[in-house]
C-alpha cells in the first residue's frame, strides 16, 4: 500500500479524533430534529444514489429499485427533509443547498453503519460493485485515466468510474470535502488543510511543431523560439493571459506572438500540424499524439519549471476498503508513467 495511506501517530490521531467528533455532532443535529420512528434508512441509501448520479433513473438501477420506487423515496425524502432536495436540470437533478450539506454527513453515516454490519468482511476488488467519481483536468483525461481504466478492467471490472471536468480547482475541492467526488487528480492544484495530498510525478514540458518543418533533432534558438507564431492552450477559455513562459520570455527581452488560442488541449497538436505553428505542451500529452498528428516533439531553448501532478483525497479513505484500494490504484498507475 501506498505511503498516502500510512497514518501518522498523535497530530494525525488527534486529528481523526476532532474530525470524527465533529462529524458525530453534525449528524446528531440532523437526527436530533427528525422523528427516528418515521426514518427508514432506505431513504439515506436512496439519497445517496441520487447524490451521486444525479439522475432519478440511474440511482433506482444502482440500488436495484424500480424507477417508480425511487421516485416514491424522492418523495419521501422531500417530506422528511422539508426541502425539495433535488431539482429538475436539463436531462438530470440538480442538488438544492439543503442537499448539498446533508451529503456529506448522510455519507458519514452509512459508511460507519456498513461498517458495523460487515466489520471483518474483506474488500474482493474482482467481485467488488461500486462508482468511483473523480475529477480531472484534460491532462489527467489523456495522460493518467486512460492507464486507469485498463487498471479496472483488469482487476476490478464492477467498478465504475465517473471522471467529472477539472475546470476551477477550488469548486473541486469544495466538492470533495462534501463527499460528491472521492478524489481530485491534477496539477497546479491550491493547498487544502482539509485534504491530504499525494504527489504522483513531475511533468516538465517540450515544444511542438509540424513534422514536415522539424525534426526530432532539431535545436531551437531563443530567437526561433521567439519568433515563430504560437499555439496556446488555455484551460480558462481560451483568454490568452500571459503565462510563465511569457515571464520567462520577459526577463530576457523577449515577447512570443499568440497566433492561436485554444480552450482544448487536444485541438493543440492538430492546429500545429501542417502549419508553422509551434506550441508549448507537457510532455506526456504531447508524446500522446506524435502517432495521431504529424508533429514532432523538440525541446525548447528556454528552461520551464516542471509542475507536479497530485491526486488529493480526504480522511474517508480511511474507513472505505474501496476507495483505499483505487486510490492504491491510482498511485500504481502514476508509477507506471514515472519510469
Amino acid at each position: 500500500m501506498s505511503q498516502i495511506f500510512r497514518p501518522r501517530r498523535h497530530a494525525r490521531y488527534t486529528l481523526g479524533l476532532a474530525r470524527s467528533l465533529l462529524k458525530s455532532i453534525i449528524i446528531m443535529s440532523i437526527i436530533a430534529v427528525m422523528n427516528l420512528a418515521t426514518v427508514d434508512l432506505n431513504l439515506l441509501v436512496a439519497f445517496e444514489a441520487l447524490m451521486e448520479e444525479r439522475h432519478v433513473t440511474r440511482a433506482a438501477e444502482r440500488i436495484g429499485l424500480a424507477q417508480p420506487s425511487m421516485s416514491s423515496a424522492l418523495r419521501r425524502l422531500r417530506a422528511l427533509f422539508a426541502d425539495e432536495l433535488f431539482l429538475r436540470a436539463g436531462a438530470g437533478m440538480q442538488p438544492t443547498e439543503r442537499a448539498l450539506a446533508l451529503a456529506g454527513p448522510i455519507g458519514e453515516a452509512l459508511r460507519q453503519i456498513r461498517g458495523a454490519l460487515a466489520p471483518d468482511r474483506g474488500f474482493d476488488p474482482a467481485t467488488a460493485r461500486r462508482r468511483i467519481t473523480i475529477a480531472a483536468t484534460d491532462y489527467g483525461d489523456l495522460v493518467l485515466v486512460p492507464e486507469l481504466t485498463r487498471l479496472l478492467r483488469m482487476e476490478a471490472p464492477g467498478i465504475d468510474l465517473a471522471v467529472r471536468p477539472l475546470t476551477d480547482p477550488t469548486v473541486a475541492l469544495a466538492k470533495l470535502e462534501r463527499g460528491e467526488l472521492d478524489a481530485v487528480i491534477g496539477g497546479h492544484l491550491p493547498e487544502t488543510p482539509r485534504c491530504i495530498r499525494h504527489r504522483l510525478f513531475e511533468e516538465r514540458f517540450v515544444c511542438i511543431r509540424d513534422g514536415a518543418r522539424a525534426s526530432r533533432s532539431e535545436r531551437l534558438s531563443l530567437e526561433d523560439y521567439a519568433g515563430l507564431p504560437h499555439a496556446l492552450f488555455s484551460a480558462a477559455g481560451g483568454d490568452g493571459l500571459p503565462s510563465v513562459i511569457d515571464a520567462l520570455l520577459a526577463r530576457l527581452g523577449l515577447k512570443r506572438r499568440l497566433a492561436v488560442t485554444l480552450a482544448h488541449v487536444v485541438a493543440v497538436p492538430f492546429a500545429v500540424a501542417g502549419t508553422d505553428l509551434i506550441a508549448t505542451l507537457s510532455e506526456r500529452v504531447a508524446r500522446r499524439f506524435t502517432h495521431l498528428a504529424d508533429i514532432a516533439v523538440v525541446a525548447p531553448p528556454i528552461e520551464i519549471p516542471a509542475f507536479a501532478i497530485d491526486l488529493i483525497h480526504t480522511s474517508r479513505a480511511a474507513d472505505d476498503p474501496a476507495l483505499r484500494w483505487f486510490l492504491d490504484a491510482v498511485d500504481r498507475c502514476a508509477g507506471r508513467l514515472r519510469h
